[in-house]
């Protein structure tokens, strides 16, 4: 099997098992995610450290949503990407003296975490004349190895944004914690469940500016339980494009 053969038959699998664990969440008695069904959810082809030509072939198979995580990385792959129909997000943690260079560059940025990132990128959308879409990240786990807004100020950080005119809040992200065991009854669907009830609870609150459209959560180890429970977009790197490589 070529490694483009290999990128495509992932490609597919994982379109299948997200087509499953769909029609599992929408069809569960005693739906705790009744507010998912007849929801899509979208499949994020990460690209860290993948080279053009294989993201490339990725597009030509559908994908039409990739994620990079590092600012040089993109940089340099930006302008050999076919962007026709792509959509881009950055997903990494985003330093303020970068946002710069990647504010006309991307459709999306996942990874806001704090205040002072937030008006940097408002600031810089100002200066081109637009309004960047974010997604706010929360550290559901508490780990002081991650990035991310505590899970109790969640609510009080959203309010803090909601007048930023040259920021659209489009919902939240997570990286849980690393578990070794997956499954119905693990400890990753306890995290996944909490991040959904906090995108319900903002929601909820109908704060001006800030819009619930978006749970990002699930990477290649876990993206079928996140799907389960009401994950809008799967960030999938490793399945697609097997174990990382220095890109050419």
């Amino acid at each position: 099997m070529s490694e483009f053969d290999y990128i495509e038959k992932n490609i597919n699998d994982i379109r299948e098992k997200i087509n499953k664990a769909v029609l599992n969440r929408d069809n569960k008695d005693n739906n705790s995610y009744t507010g998912c069904k007849n929801k899509k959810v979208r499949l994020m082809a990460v690209t860290k450290t993948v080279d053009v030509d294989r993201i490339n072939f990725a597009i030509s198979k559908g994908v039409d949503l990739i994620g990079e995580n590092k600012v040089t990385e993109l940089l340099e792959k930006y302008d050999r990407l076919n962007k026709d129909r792509l959509e881009i997000h950055f997903i990494g943690n985003l330093q303020t003296n970068k946002v710069r260079y990647i504010i006309d560059k991307v459709n999306l940025i996942q990874s806001v975490n704090s205040l002072k990132l937030a008006e940097e990128i408002n600031k810089r959308a100002n200066q081109k004349n637009i309004v960047m879409d974010i997604l706010v990240e929360i550290n559901i786990g508490e780990e002081d190895s991650k990035i991310g807004i505590a899970p109790e100020n969640a609510v009080e950080f959203m309010n803090s944004l909601k007048d930023f005119q040259n920021i659209r809040v489009k919902g939240i992200m997570t990286i849980p914690p690393a578990i070794a065991s997956f499954g119905e009854n693990s400890k990753i669907k306890k995290y996944f469940s909490e991040m959904y009830k906090i995108f319900v609870d903002i929601a909820e609150k109908k704060i001006d500016n800030i819009n619930m459209d978006i749970l990002s959560m699930g990477m290649s180890e876990d993206y079928e339980e996140a799907v389960l429970c009401g994950s809008d977009i799967v960030r999938v790197g490793r399945a697609i494009f097997g174990e990382r490589k220095l890109f050419n």
